[in-house]
């Protein structure tokens, strides 16, 4: 028994499932290549979270009103839904990443701007290493390791 063959979606569904794909797309490359720069990081990953927010709203819209008026599903619906919510997981990630490391990341941005020499680059990863390694014993154990020490 042959499938129903549905009819293709409205030029305005197409046109939201496009745009969900377009801004699901433009939210992970923007957090690839906007995230150099320290400050600039920060906006950029709120621009892009809300990007990605859009395109999972534009995809499931979409899709919503295909199924609703009895049309195929818009070809690019799905995907944008996908890509936005990578580039939310991303991105959310990227601020969370930030709110917890923002004093060593500052310094560490700082340090590498007047890191001449490999040896001076080299120095500050080991800085900054140390510095997270020590905020992650604190994050793990909720104590400072001035505290554990004195408790042992």
């Amino acid at each position: 028994m042959p499938t129903r063959q549905l009819p293709p979606p409205d030029p305005a569904v197409r046109q939201r499932a496009l745009a969900a794909f377009a801004l699901g797309l433009l939210s992970l490359i923007g957090l690839l290549l906007g995230l150099g720069n320290l400050r600039r990081g920060i906006v950029v990953a709120v621009v892009m979270l809300a990007f990605a927010v859009v395109a999972i709203w534009l995809g499931v819209t979409a899709n919503r009103r295909a199924r609703r008026t009895g049309t195929a599903r818009a070809r690019w619906a799905v995907s944008g839904v996908v890509l936005g919510g990578f580039g939310v997981a991303f991105s959310a990630l990227w601020l969370m990443v930030l709110l917890v490391f923002w004093p060593q990341l500052s310094s560490y941005y700082n340090c590498m701007a007047g890191a001449n020499t490999v040896t001076a680059q080299q120095t500050c990863h080991s800085q900054f290493t140390k510095s997270v390694g020590s905020e992650m014993s604190v994050l793990q154990n909720g104590r400072l390791p001035a505290e554990r020490a004195a408790r042992s």
